[in-house]
């Protein structure tokens, strides 16, 4: 099916305007499970600026009828999906398209889903990029902006929910308000029984909604999510000058959500794991609170202001993750978000940087040629790699004028379309600087610069250098800790300065005082860089990081020696002891997740060999055991939490687990609640100490939509050859199973203590992957590179079939990039396993 290119929309945009849709969707047959389609009926009204031919999108299970100005068009001619429209005259058109869409299970469309604790089905649509055309007719690019008017009729008890205020007119027809101007892929409907917590603020209507089977856990959290919901609201209202566009704010979580949510102004969507069935950690839902922060900023910045082409995506994502942090920082009770970016985000954006599939920031717009390789660059780079660098130019051009500048975009450009040039002008109209080589330096090039200190000491006098690796400027602080003299262990700030980079200055300035015990360059994650401390600074980390007071310095340096491990520069053996000596002095939370998290997937699942996996085990199960021995007394139960789930994934034996289970709780706390229970079987699954019988009787007890993907998850991991052939089939032969039991399932399949069972399905993966996407698209097929490649084995045959399988098998462009990401941290972790110790490591 063809995609839509740059040039196809320029064209078009040239040739038509769109004024208004009015759409009616009928889903009364929705929670038949016999019934795969609903009737989409779409009037568009446009004028042509020249006389011409064009086209419009759909993707319909049937087209019943199509009229151009009166005039009946051939259903027959819709090729894949694109209906021509020829003989256009200048002037006004009508065309009217009554059609039947197919329901969605891949999260893509007009997604269906049915409860299995009470039954109820549920509707939502998540239209972007191509996907508004599974669910009404459109001229689906983002530069043709138009009002929209939806009408949705749906079973008697049910709610809809719309871009705008939704009013009910009687036998299930609802009505949603006219939007102002808005892009194809910003139009958004979610229907069904759902519960809703309604408020109002400023004046404009406020809701948060989920399922019915929700509505307890919902209810628990409202008024935090909603806490949160309005201090951003009110604090974006202070930096920004125009008011918020739209006529209500109603916040949906909604079920298998692809993504983490979707910016649809007045309807944003979530997954709705943010409604928390089981215990978090205060990180957690500091997530959630900067996940709302985050699409509320894109009510301005991508809603109000929209991306011409694809290729300025970064220009919606950089900003809105910029935004969510910040002014979660700036307006809830989370004051320290930027130490999760710091050792979460950032290092995401770090590895997808060094892999053959980084781009720029912003890269050129012949880069992204069609929409199919503009769906790659939602990636870690567009989003915290951005970020990184936004926040770099605030360091470096002032809050104040970033601020000026961006007002100036949004008076410039509101509801319309602006470009990064259009940006860039913005912020030059507001500063003397000259942000258009900053723009050069920073969004139009790859990779990740490196920042190595030097020092040399004389007497009492020091100085450093600082060595850059790359091509950008960079603003830093430089953190320079002596030891307390009143406690060897913990460190203390001495000064902190700044600097630029490259330096304005011949020489470095020697410095009083004595040389530091640590000095760390960018200090405060300022700028976006590897950091590479000099010797006596990198044997203070190693044995004293603990004692840094500063967590998001404490961060810098954690990423530093994740960095090292990486780049085959530092043994992950001595990560996992400095891990064991200090992550349990920690207190940030967000750093313990994020060190335990990598040290578990990262270096006792890739880099530590099959012979090496049992010490790293072992040496992590300690360090969970010290957490929760410090944890006894209750004063730190998200730390608690995450040394028991930490306990639990790198078991080695069936005890304590299964004694957890049976008593329902860990001895002295927590009770083991579903989230818990089915992470303990799920671990039993791998170590062969339980079976179908334990894991339909847990079913039984939590037959919920997570139940059931916890069941998933558990059979698949059986160490049974039925077990595995079951599994393997269910994902990549029936179809039957929708992107969230298909994620499960996978993440069950691929145990590295199972290796010798699974092998011979590791030539199978690529065949059967490549198919798979071809048959089920983009979504699935991401979900298969992520999440049902065999990441275990990290030996040079899997990378060969790899290899071939890009080569010769034409794996489509959303699985070819999965696949090449997938293959180069394969080849990473074989280059880990030779270097260490020897010096050969390479970024």
């Amino acid at each position: 099916m063809p995609v839509l290119t740059r040039d196809e929309a320029q064209t078009r945009a040239q040739l038509i305007d769109v004024h208004r849709y009015t759409v009616q969707l009928d889903l009364t047959q929705a929670a038949d499970p016999g019934a795969d389609t609903f009737d989409s009926r779409t009037v568009i009204r446009f004028s042509a600026l020249a006389d011409g031919a064009t086209f419009v999108e759909l993707k319909p299970a049937e087209l019943r009828s199509v009229t151009l100005d009166g005039r009946p068009i051939d259903p027959a001619g819709l090729t894949d999906n694109r209906l021509a429209l020829e003989g256009l005259t200048t002037g006004d058109h009508e065309l009217r398209v009554d059609a039947t869409m197919r329901y969605s299970r891949t999260g893509e469309g007009m997604h269906r889903f049915t409860d299995p604790t009470d039954g109820e089905t549920y509707l939502y649509t998540q239209l972007f990029m191509e996907d508004v055309q599974r669910v009404f007719a459109a001229f689906d690019q983002p530069d043709l902006k138009a009002v929209f008017e939806l009408s949705v009729t749906a079973p008697e008890g049910w709610t809809v929910l719309g871009n705008g205020v939704t009013e009910h007119l009687g036998d299930g027809t609802w009505q949603a308000a006219a939007t102002p101007l808005i892009s194809t892929y910003l139009v958004a409907v979610a229907a069904g029984p759902w519960h809703s917590v309604r408020t109002e603020h400023r004046g404009l209507p406020f809701g948060i909604h989920c399922r019915r089977s929700l509505a307890p856990f919902m209810d628990a959290d409202a008024d935090e999510i909603l806490d949160v919901t309005r201090a951003c609201f009110d604090r974006y209202h202070e930096k920004f000058d125009e008011p918020y566009p739209f006529d209500s704010y109603d916040q949906a979580f909604v079920p298998e959500f692809n993504a983490g949510a979707m910016e649809n102004p007045g309807l944003v969507t979530f997954r709705d794991e943010f409604i928390y069935r089981s215990a978090v950690t205060d990180t957690e839902r500091q997530t959630r609170a900067m996940v709302i922060s985050h699409e509320m900023a894109h009510m301005w910045f991508g809603d109000l202001v929209t991306l011409k082409w694809w290729d300025d995506i970064w220009l919606n994502e950089s900003f809105a993750e910029y935004m969510g942090f910040q002014t979660t920082a700036e307006a809830t009770r989370f004051k320290d978000p930027w130490t999760d970016f710091g050792v979460a985000r950032k290092s995401w954006g770090y590895d997808a940087d060094q892999r053959p599939s980084t781009h720029p920031v912003a890269p050129d717009p012949d880069a992204v040629p069609d929409t199919a390789s503009a769906m790659l660059n939602f990636d870690g780079i567009s989003y915290a790699k951005g970020a990184s660098a936004l926040r770099q130019l605030v360091a470096w051009l002032g809050e104040k004028d970033f601020l000026a500048g961006i007002n100036t975009h949004f008076a410039r450009h509101k509801f319309a379309n602006a470009t990064l040039a259009d940006f860039i002008e913005s912020l030059a109209h507001a500063t003397d600087r000259d942000v258009h080589a900053w723009a050069a330096a920073w969004l139009r090039t790859t990779g990740v610069d490196t920042l190595t200190s030097h020092v040399e000491n004389e007497g009492r006098r020091w100085t450093l250098t600082v060595d850059r690796t790359g091509s950008r400027p960079h603003r830093i602080a430089v953190g320079v800790y002596d030891r307390d003299l009143a406690d060897a262990r913990t460190l203390v700030l001495r000064e902190r300065f700044e600097t630029d980079l490259p330096s304005t200055t011949a020489a470095a300035e020697s410095r009083d005082g004595g040389r530091p015990a640590l000095i760390v360059p960018n200090d405060q994650d300022l700028t976006y860089a590897k950091i590479r401390l000099d010797e006596t600074s990198m044997e203070t980390a190693l044995r004293g990081i603990s004692g840094v007071p500063d967590a998001l310095t404490r961060a810098v340096l954690w990423n530093s020696l994740r960095d090292m491990v990486r780049d085959g520069e530092l043994d992950g053996a001595d990560y996992l002891t400095t891990a064991l000596v200090h992550l349990p002095e920690e207190t940030d939370l967000a750093l313990v997740q994020g060190v335990l998290t990598f040290a578990t997937a990262h270096i006792a699942g890739r880099f530590a060999t099959p012979e090496e996996r049992p010490a790293a085990l072992a040496t992590l199960g300690e360090l969970c055991r010290d957490l929760i021995r410090r944890t006894e007394d209750g004063t730190n139960p998200g730390l608690r939490l995450t040394a028991v789930r930490g306990a639990i994934d790198v078991a080695t034996t069936a005890e304590p687990l299964r004694a957890w289970l049976a008593e329902g709780t860990v001895p002295g706390g927590p009770e083991l609640d579903p989230e818990l229970r089915w992470r303990v079987l799920a671990r039993l699954a791998v170590l062969g100490a339980t079976d179908e019988a334990a894991i339909a009787a847990e079913l039984d007890r939590d037959p919920s939509a997570t139940g059931q993907e916890g069941a998933a998850r558990c059979r698949a991991a059986l160490p049974e050859p039925v077990a595995k052939q079951a599994a393997w089939e269910a994902m990549f032969t029936s179809d039957g199973l929708s992107n969230y039991l298909f994620t499960a399932t996978a993440q069950g399949f691929w145990q590295p203590e199972q290796a010798d069972l699974v092998k011979e399905y590791v030539p199978r993966f690529y065949r059967d992957a490549v198919a798979l996407a071809d048959r089920r698209g983009p979504a699935m097929a991401e979900a298969a590179g992520r999440y049902a490649f065999p990441t275990p084995f990290v030996d040079a045959e899997t990378l060969r079939l790899g290899e071939e399988c890009l080569r010769d098998a034409a794996p489509t462009p959303a699985l070819r990039r999965k696949l090449a990401d997938q293959l180069d941290d394969l080849a990473r972790a074989l280059r880990v396993r030779q270097s260490v110790g020897r010096g050969e490591g390479k970024g």
